[in-house]
């Protein structure tokens, strides 16, 4: 034989070896031993991490749903379709009206994941149903007879939407989220065409990266708008400065468009709103990979302005990720914030509404949060591909128990899956929308014959009432010879 050819011959051979033994290893290597359950809830099982070079691989093909086929609901409610035949929906929005608007978007064109894990993950995404093209459009829904199936479908709009994602309506104004940039429109509910140019750019932002959706939601007096952004990696292993402006929520003033920095450290946000118990804001996140199939654990948290939740360094307030090669900031535990809720490792949480008034959910679903969890890629076995509710107690808090199946049955017995939820809204008569992407389904779900719920008595607390009224600390006797705001009186001198 040709020394070339036996040369080009035994190369060959050694890559499809070596190609055969990483696809051995992708799919059979880390299988967990624990249930999902373990790694969710208010104090989940945190394990020792096992870092990984290559990614663990455990593909959920979406095969869709045949008619008369549908997801398995909680005892005492039902689901049906209230839509089919999209092209991968993705988020909601329920106008005033009670139309509702849908986003039908995958990544942008070309955005490709960077190195050979960036491949891996962006091949395996594209088998589960995430590398279509993005179809860039958003779709009006409308149930005109109240039979609970849209029986209006109009496209809203295509021109200017590079893979939209977030919505939000106040005012005769919609805001729309590309990947890249924050559009303002003027819009009244009930058109079926969104006409004209943006009316203007509320803000630019970091383009694509492995996390592209943009979420919105409106502050309740409609002055700020809040956009949440996902970082461009796993850990930052492309460099800190591929990240700027990213992992994180931003507040923009309406008005103004001014913005700052709202929280950070947080991977990749995205389903977020307003507790009606203490109206706080609450989001879901998705965490860090390969450290194994029971790392990180996917979260969903309280943000107060100035949070910060670790990311890249820190996960779950106490554990460093000592592969990120990045400096910290100093003192980083001290103010590193402890998520309130686990939603389990690698289960992918995205869309999130709260229960309120008007509901027709049922007994045990009055008070909590509804969080659709998308499913995992790279775990053994499969996390996810369900939507869950979490209850809250009348202060607002999470309950300690574990997330509470709402709609299963995504998952085949085979490994194969119907379809992937999404996102989750309500609709005019108080029944919980759920987007399944990869099958183009929405799905409506309630308890029939249920009563609106009752409305979320708020959380009220009294402030402390000040000491004493602080006067001119220039006058003699003006201040007490206790603390006072914040200083004492010693030998005439303000000590801190």
């Amino acid at each position: 034989m040709n020394p070339i050819l036996k040369k080009t011959a035994i190369a060959s051979t050694v890559i499809v070896l070596a190609a055969a033994g990483f696809v051995y290893w992708s799919l059979n290597s880390q299988t967990s031993d624990l249930p999902s359950d373990a790694t969710a809830g208010k104090n989940p099982q945190l394990v020792e991490p096992s870092a990984q070079w290559i990614p663990s691989i455990a593909l959920a093909k979406p095969v869709g749903w045949a008619a008369g086929e549908a997801p398995k609901a909680a005892k005492g409610l039902a689901v049906a379709r209230f839509a089919d035949g999209l092209d991968h929906p993705r988020t909601m929005l329920t106008l005033p009206n009670g139309d509702v608007l849908v986003a039908e978007t995958n990544a942008p064109a070309g955005n490709k994941p960077k190195g050979v894990v960036g491949s891996i993950m962006g091949m395996m995404m594209s088998r589960v149903g995430a590398g279509d093209p993005s179809p860039d459009r958003i779709v009006l829904l409308r149930d005109a007879d109240g039979d609970g199936k849209a029986e209006v479908r109009e496209t809203l709009r295509t021109a200017d939407l590079h893979s939209p994602s977030g919505m939000a309506y106040r005012d005769g104004k919609l805001y729309v989220a590309n990947h890249d940039k924050v559009l303002e429109f003027a819009f009244t509910p009930g058109q079926t065409r969104l006409e004209g140019k943006p009316l203007r750019t509320m803000m630019d932002l970091p383009g694509g990266g492995n996390h592209w959706m943009r979420n919105l939601l409106l502050s309740e007096d409609g002055k700020h708008l809040y956009v949440a952004v996902g970082s461009a990696s796993n850990i930052a292993e492309n460099g800190m400065e591929a990240e700027t402006g990213r992992a994180m929520i931003w507040e923009i003033d309406v008005e103004t468009a001014r913005r700052r920095q709202f929280a950070v450290g947080m991977r990749n946000p995205n389903g977020m709103g307003w507790n009606p118990s203490t109206g706080e804001m609450w989001a879901t996140v998705q965490e860090r990979d390969m450290l194994g199939p029971d790392l990180v654990p996917d979260y969903f948290t309280n943000v107060p302005v100035g949070a910060q939740y670790g990311w890249p360094w820190v996960y779950w307030k106490t554990t460093f990720d000592e592969r990120v090669e990045w400096p910290m900031q100093t003192y980083m535990l001290e103010y590193t914030r402890k998520p309130e809720y686990a939603m389990g490792a690698h289960a992918a949480v995205l869309g999130m509404t709260f229960a309120g008034g008007g509901n027709r959910m049922g007994k045990g679903f009055e008070n909590g949060a509804f969080i659709a969890r998308h499913g995992s890629w790279n775990r053994r076995p499969a996390a996810g591909y369900d939507v869950v509710f979490v209850p809250f107690d009348a202060n607002g808090n999470p309950k300690d128990v574990k997330p509470q199946p709402v709609l299963t049955g995504f998952l085949k017995d085979n490994g194969d899956t119907h379809g992937r939820p999404t996102w989750v809204a309500w609709d005019k008569t108080g029944s919980l929308l759920v987007s399944d992407d990869t099958a183009g389904i929405i799905w409506r779900v309630n308890a029939p014959g249920a009563q609106p719920s009752a409305a979320i008595k708020p959380v009220v607390t009294e402030h402390m009432k000040p000491l004493e009224e602080l006067r001119d600390p220039t006058s003699p006797g003006s201040l007490p010879p206790t603390m006072t705001g914040g200083f004492r009186k010693e030998d005439d001198r303000l000590l801190p």
